[in-house]
């Protein structure tokens, strides 16, 4: 009541009345969130851009109010969410409330919450094409005309686009080829450009629907036929040997690793970010379990991340 009666800012806002984050018991740096902010022309790319860096495991939010920004990461900070990696598009949908958005930036940096701003940009020809293939009007448009609306919006951006940290123009880039410089712009140093589903099953239960690749192993000699190794499964040392230890068994491993090389950098230049493969047996217990383990394994020595899963194990 005081600071409104004096006339002076509250010491828990800053200008225009934007509610500063607490100051008091500050998490340490590393768990302070790692906050992105998507903005740029309409028309530019922002919603693929979000959906990229939300398969890199960003939290995004699209459309958001500025205001809302730091209560949001406020919650973030001190809560127990485990979300480390905010995404949030803010652009002129915003209405009235975008008018405060530089207010929210600098609340953030008083705050001490590192952020960066990624802004996409088009050429106005680009921009126009892409709102007449789609027939919708420019969000600023009004009565006017689609140029109108984008020469208005490129003014209310115009700070926006020099705050920057990075400033995408799509105008020549294909969807995939931003994917592209989105992930390498924001994608954590020790983020795998895909992940990859080693999954082992049998084929009389049929073909998994989701594999990308298959793999037959029915040409190795079956552990079902041998009592001693008939209960037991991939998993277990003693099949493990026996199968790997078969003729012919190390070499496919090794060929079959070394030629799905180039097909998971194709994946990543095609901004596939998951892949299956699957490694087939007839009743998926015994040779495609150890044999899609030993695959996973080597896979993992060559830097990729990988997680094996097995079917059918189990269903006899």
């Amino acid at each position: 009541m005081l600071g409104e009666m004096s006339g002076e800012q509250s010491p828990d806002t800053v200008p225009n009345g934007i509610p500063a984050l607490e100051s008091t018991a500050r998490p340490p740096l590393t768990e302070i969130p790692e906050v992105l902010i998507i903005t740029g022309m309409s028309g530019a790319g922002r919603s693929r851009a979000a959906a990229v860096l939300e398969d890199l495991d960003w939290y995004v939010v699209d459309n958001l109010p500025p205001q809302m920004l730091t209560h949001l990461v406020g919650m973030m900070t001190h809560g127990s969410g485990g979300v480390r990696r905010l995404a949030v598009v803010v652009d002129v949908r915003g209405r009235q409330f975008f008018t405060d958005f530089v207010q929210v930036l600098d609340a953030l940096h008083a705050g001490g919450i590192r952020h960066r701003i990624l802004y996409l940009d088009a050429s106005d020809e680009v921009l126009v094409r892409r709102y007449e293939e789609v027939r919708r009007p420019h969000p600023l448009q009004g009565d006017g005309r689609i140029l109108d609306g984008i020469a208005a919006e490129r003014a209310l951006l115009s700070e926006m686009r020099e705050r920057a940290d990075v400033v995408l123009d799509t105008s020549e880039l294909k969807v995939h080829e931003l994917a592209r410089e989105v992930v390498a712009s924001f994608a954590p140093a020790d983020d795998a450009p895909v992940h990859v589903t080693i999954l082992s099953f049998g084929f009389k239960y049929g073909l998994p629907l989701d594999a990308d690749n298959v793999a037959d192993v029915r040409f190795l000699a079956n552990p079902y036929w041998i009592t001693e190794l008939r209960h037991l499964t991939g998993r277990d040392p003693a099949v493990r040997d026996y199968v790997l230890g078969l003729p012919r068994a190390g070499e496919f491993v090794d060929r079959y690793v070394e030629a799905l090389e180039p097909v998971l950098e194709g994946y990543a230049h095609e901004d596939k970010r998951y892949a299956t493969i699957a490694i087939g047996c007839t009743g998926g217990k015994h040779r495609s379990v150890a044999v899609g383990e030993a695959i996973g394994a080597a896979l993992r020595e060559r830097g990729h991340q990988v997680e094996v899963r097995h079917r059918d194990l189990g269903r006899e």
